[in-house]
Formats: C-alpha cells, structure tokens, sequence
C-alpha cells in the first residue's frame, strides 16, 4: 500500500476532504469558465450582443450531452477504479482506467463526427430561430472538432482525483481556463472573429488540458498508469463502467432534455429575449452549483474508498462535512443574488430589456437554492458506493421527474414567469425526497452497520487481551 492509499485508509478525514475538495472547487469554478466566459465576452461585443447569447444557449444542450459521455466514463470508471484500490485490486484498477480512456476517446470521436453531419436539423430541433441559427452553427461546428479534447481531459481530472492528486485535475482546468479567457478577449476583440473565435478560444483551452491529463495518465506520477494492455477493451470492465457512471450520464441528460424544453418555453411565451435571460440565468446557475460539484467530487474519493475497505464510518462523517460545508455556501450564494441581481445580469449584457427580466428571474429561479447543496450531496453519496438506480432516480428526480412537467404546466398557466416559478418548487420536492426520505433512511442503516462492525473489534480486541 503507497503512501496516497495510506492516507485515504487513516488519513483525518476532514483534512482529506479540504486536500480533495478544493482543488475541485477550484477546477469545477474554472470549468464553469468555459460557458460563462464566452457568454460574457460576447454578450459585450460589438455585433453580437443578445442573439450571440442566445446562439450559444441553443447549443448548450449539444455541449451536456458531450459532458454526460464524458462524465460516465470518467465517474463510472474513476469509482470502481477507487473502491478496486481500496480492496487492494491494482490489477482490475488498472483495467478500469485503461477502460475509460478508450472508451471516451470513442464516444468523442462518434459525436464530432454524427454531431456535424446533423448540425443544422439539431438546432432547428433544438428551439433556433432563423435569426439565432447562423450565430449557434458558426460557433458549434467548431465546438465539436473539440470533442474528443473535451472527453480525455475531463477522464483524466476524475481518475487524478482518484489517484490522490486533486492537485494534478486542477491545474489541468486553469491551464485551459486561462487559454480560454486570455483568446476569447483576443479573437473576439482584437480580431473581430465573433462567435468563431469564442468556439476556437474554448477548444484551443481543452486542447492543453487534455495534453496535460495525457501526460499524466501515461506518466510516472500515477499510482497506476495506462498502457497498451490496459487498454485492450474488456466487455466485463466497460460494462461496469457504464453502469456505474450512469447516474451522472442521466443527469446531464436530463439537463440537455430540460435546456431543450426551456429553450422552447422560452421561445414561444418569450422570444429570443427571454432565451437570452435564461442563458444568463443558466450560466450563474452553473457558476454557483459547480463549486457545490467540487465538494461531491471531494467527497466522492474518500466515500468509494471507504466502502471498498468496508469503513464506512469514515464514508459517513465525510458526507457529513460535505453537507455543512455545501450548505454554507449555498446559504451565502442566496443571499448574494438576492441582494445584486441586477448587477450579475449586467455583467452579462446591459440592454434594458434583458437586465429587467434577468433581474425578476435571478430572484424567483434561487428562491429554494440554500437546500440544493444538501440534495447534491446526499444524492452523490449513492453514486459513490455504487448504488446506481438510487442515485439515478434521484439525480433525474429533480430534472425530468419534478421539473420538466412543471415548466409545461406552469407556463401554460402563468407564461414566462410560470417557467421561472418551477425551477424553486422542483428544488424543494427533490431535497424532501432525496434528504429527507431517502438519505436518511440510508443512514440510520449505515450507524446500524458501523456500530455492528465497531462491536466486532472490541470483541476481537477483548479475545487477543484474554
């Protein structure tokens, strides 16, 4: 056992969790970047302003459904390879990694080809209007030459998190983030490249960060590195992979299949104004919840690891911390908005009609947000100890079960703002059904396990005293 093992074995947890989760928070703030950045610089430019937001908002759903390919194979993969190194299994370690790795570079390479070749009926499909179109095909046929940068580097951040070097996926992100913003203000500028030079400053980012993870995967910095053999495709591995990453798969789905029922709310009660605001609205959205992912992906290491060396009274206090710790800073991210919307959609783009509306739709859309880092976190528990249809339903819960019915429902009853109103009634049904019915029913059932295997030492240690 190395040293990294040994210290998710007996390391504080608490210290184990602030090693893993910040560097997270950090690499999930500046993943956020990547949307949020091009957003902002083209929402500022001369030219584009509100359609360019709103040709990016189309192909937002186009963009998640590559990150939930990316995400099964680098959260499938990266929790068994973790529960494997906390059974002492390097052998099967190493072929879930190798695994993964082939298998994004697949599904990357599928999707840049398939997406080009149907790019102009998907956004018709998607909710464009004939005025956005030209804007979201001029920026999404180069966004998808980008896929398989995009899928490599994402694996490799959520298997150097499961090696014990968060630090590695961090730095990985900044690297591309800083490209990104640094080029956007270059092409989009100094340039006037428009919404190409967006698209060009967004994969020239995920291009280095994928080279970075590249290095490492193959490198002598690993516990376990990929090599020919581990990546000869193994039916078994991938199907494991796949099943255990499909919660995370389902829920960014699911968020591509909600960004698509948005867009076309939007365009019927609002037009491509209201599709604008939503953008902006979307993009806070992911600004605030990706730290909340960090803290998840924090936990996710220590919990998977736990359950394989069957200590999950460890897995247990480091949810625990998780949860206190994402609800803090929701609680502070509520108040924040509440106080200066206005001034967060001007960052954005300052035509009037936009910052009025954004304004009304920032304050509704974060009414419930102080419980959602609650729900995350307990929901992400279940994917990490590989209880995949749980964290599956519940991760759909809020997105397709709850939310999905309610934009239909409330927007035929109340138009725009009836939209806007579903998104906090959907965050408080989904932390009643995720907390407080099924998480802590989990956890009685966990102390009963924990006091049991406590009983079984003090036993032991009686028998060796005697």
């Amino acid at each position: 056992m190395n040293e990294r093992e040994l210290k998710l074995q007996n390391g504080k947890v608490s210290s184990l969790l602030l090693e893993f989760s910040i560097p997270a928070i950090i690499g999930m703030l500046v993943n956020a970047i990547y949307n949020i950045v091009d957003r902002m610089f083209i929402g500022n430019a001369p030219g584009l302003g509100s359609l360019g937001i709103a040709g990016i908002t189309i192909t937002f759903p186009v963009t998640l459904i590559l990150m939930a390919l990316s995400l099964m194979c680098g959260v499938g993969g990266s929790t068994r390879f973790s529960i494997s190194l906390g059974q002492q299994n390097n052998k099967a370690a190493s072929k879930y990694l190798g695994n993964s790795f082939i298998l994004t570079v697949s599904f990357g390479a599928l999707f840049m080809i398939f997406g080009n070749i149907f790019m102009e009926p998907i956004l018709k499909f998607l909710g464009s209007s004939q005025t956005v179109l030209p804007y979201a095909k001029e920026y999404l046929s180069i966004i998808l030459f980008g896929a398989i940068f995009q899928c490599v580097s994402m694996v490799g951040n959520n298997f150097s998190r499961a090696q014990g070097n968060p630090k590695n996926a961090m730095i990985s992100q900044l690297i591309g983030a800083g490209f990104n913003i640094v080029f956007d203000y270059i092409l989009i500028f100094k340039f006037d490249m428009g919404m190409a030079g967006a698209a060009w400053a967004t994969i020239g980012g995920q291009f280095l960060s994928m080279i970075w993870q590249l290095a490492f995967l193959f490198g002598k910095r690993t516990i376990i590195r990929i090599t020919l053999a581990t990546m000869k495709p193994d039916f078994t591995y991938i199907k494991s992979i796949i099943t255990t990453g499909a919660p995370a798969f389902l829920l960014q789905i699911a968020n591509s299949m909600l960004s698509f029922v948005l867009n076309s709310s939007l365009g019927s009660y609002g037009g491509d104004i209201a599709i604008t605001t939503v953008g902006i609205v979307t993009s806070v959205q992911t600004l605030i919840l990706m730290p909340i992912t960090g803290i998840t992906q924090g936990q996710l290491p220590i919990v998977s690891y736990s359950f394989g060396a069957k200590r999950m009274d460890r897995g247990k206090e480091a949810v625990k911390l998780s949860i206190i710790a994402a609800s803090a800073y929701t609680i502070v991210s509520f108040i924040v908005i509440q106080l200066f919307p206005g001034a967060i959609v001007s960052a954005f783009n300052n035509e009037v009609e936009v910052v009025e509306l954004g304004k009304n739709a920032l304050r509704i859309w974060f009414m419930v947000l102080p419980v959602v880092g609650a729900q995350m976190c307990c929901a992400q528990y279940f994917q990490a100890v590989g209880q995949v249809k749980k964290a599956s339903f519940l991760n759909l819960t809020r997105q397709v079960i709850i939310l999905i019915p309610l934009i239909i429902i409330l927007s035929n009853m109340f138009g725009l703002y009836g939209i806007f109103l579903s998104i906090p009634i959907a965050d408080a049904i989904s932390f009643c059904i995720t907390v407080l019915f099924a998480f802590r029913k989990e956890m009685k059932q966990l102390q009963q396990v924990v006091t049991e295997e406590k009983e079984k030492e003090n036993e032991a240690e009686d028998l060796v005293i005697e």
